[in-house]
């Protein structure tokens, strides 16, 4: 049996091991951090198949470029000559129709739905130790018309199957008797689940290195030796690699990597904050995404986590304090009665999530190459559609039809 290289250590990358070595494949990953950060850490930790409604989606133009003119809004394109940027831009324009969103509405929900599936049974197999709960999760809304709004999605999700709860302002607050909130009402979407995800990414590289799977962290790609329409070398900075089959899954970095194999890929790198509370008196019980406030907020036990924004502004690691500003200041609005205070500059945390222009992943064999496969692009579902993309990555590497059309994943879309 042939052996498979994975380039990336993110949930992507991770999970795709996980069901390789399931298969009886020897596994090797490189990574070019020490797997104790990144993306797959900081985020909400959630599993959510209500969200079905792609990234790109009519309004968000026009709405995007009001939130532009303010230094604390969740969303933040840095102005910049750039060739990617501005043809990333006019797919995203081009993906944000009605049209599309139906088109691509039925394939979200199904990775979402088998994903979510395939968490319970990972849970099961390597065992729970990431505080993974099933309790739903609320889209809170402080204004009407946006509950109004919420309210027809639910309906949408009906129409998939999902299960929804549509509540007043004082259903909520009866889910949340311990903070005082100011909300208009919320949809409790029962099907989604949150969990810690640092403790998962743990939990799988120990059993993952349990299984065999070999890690090479720290560890640089800079460039690839081919013959014919095979990868069949990875250059590292810490020497060659010899490859057989080729998963690449390096997040935001997935355009930097398939630029060195002569591959192009739209994708953008879309900064998110978050700040972890690690002591909070009288916390909530639920997480929720705050509608309005275009932000999240996820408990486990007395931590909290509140997170958020979308700054596309290519590779880097600079803070801008008015975003996290932004998420803190959504945060009090909506729960008032919760005591926490605005978060030192060196504990904001920040990560990259990498951002197709219609808000689908990339789950895809090449065309230049017979023996690489291309998984990423999840920008801020990498978790939730995370165990899915595994299982469809082993499809693709036995040359297996999928249980799922993957065909809204390739690579040759845009």
């Amino acid at each position: 049996m042939k052996d498979i290289t994975i380039i990336g250590g993110g949930i992507i990358g991770l999970c795709s091991a996980y069901y390789l070595q399931k298969e009886g494949y020897k596994v090797n990953l490189i990574e070019r951090g020490d797997l104790s950060d990144g993306c797959s850490f900081g985020n909400m930790g959630y599993i959510s198949p209500s969200h079905f409604v792609p990234l790109a989606s009519p309004g968000i133009i026009s709405q995007g470029l009001k939130w532009m003119l303010s230094p604390t809004s969740p969303f933040y394109i840095k102005p910049r000559l750039n060739l990617d940027l501005m043809r990333w831009g006019y797919h995203f324009w081009k993906s944000s129709t009605a049209e599309m969103v139906q088109q691509n509405g039925p394939h979200l929900i199904d990775i979402l739905q088998v994903s979510r599936r395939l968490m319970f049974d990972l849970k099961n197999d390597i065992g729970d130790t990431f505080e993974m709960e099933d309790k739903g999760c609320l889209m809170m809304c402080r204004q009407q018309k946006t509950l109004d709004h919420e309210f027809h999605l639910a309906d949408e999700a009906e129409k998939y199957g999902l299960k929804v709860e549509r509540l007043s302002r004082q259903g909520v607050q009866q889910l949340e008797p311990d903070v005082e909130l100011d909300v208009a009402g919320a949809v409790l979407f029962k099907d989604d689940c949150h969990l810690n995800p640092g403790k998962l990414m743990v939990a799988l590289k120990n059993y993952l290195e349990k299984s065999g799977v070999v890690f090479h962290l720290n560890t640089t790609v800079t460039g690839f030796e081919k013959v014919n329409n095979a990868i069949t070398t990875i250059i590292t900075d810490k020497g060659a690699f010899h490859c057989s089959e080729l998963v690449l899954a390096t997040g935001s970095w997935l355009p930097v990597v398939a630029k060195m194999m002569g591959i192009r890929l739209l994708l953008q790198p879309g900064k998110g904050y978050s700040h972890t509370y690690e002591h909070v008196e009288n916390n909530v019980r639920y997480p929720a995404i705050l509608v309005d406030g275009r932000c999240a907020i996820t408990p486990w036990g007395q931590q909290l986590r509140i997170g958020g924004t979308m700054e596309i502004s290519g590779i880097n690691n600079n803070v801008l304090m008015n975003r996290m500003q932004g998420v803190y200041d959504s945060a009090k609005r909506f729960y008032p009665g919760l005591k926490i205070d605005f978060p030192p500059a060196d504990k904001i945390w920040h990560g990259l999530r990498p951002v197709t222009p219609d808000g689908m992943p990339y789950i895809d064999r090449t065309e230049q190459y017979n023996n690489v496969i291309i998984a990423g692009g999840h920008a801020m579902l990498g978790i939730s559609e995370a165990t899915g993309t595994g299982k469809l990555v082993t499809d693709l590497i036995q040359h297996k039809t999928s249980d799922i059309d993957v065909s809204a994943f390739r690579l040759n879309r845009f």
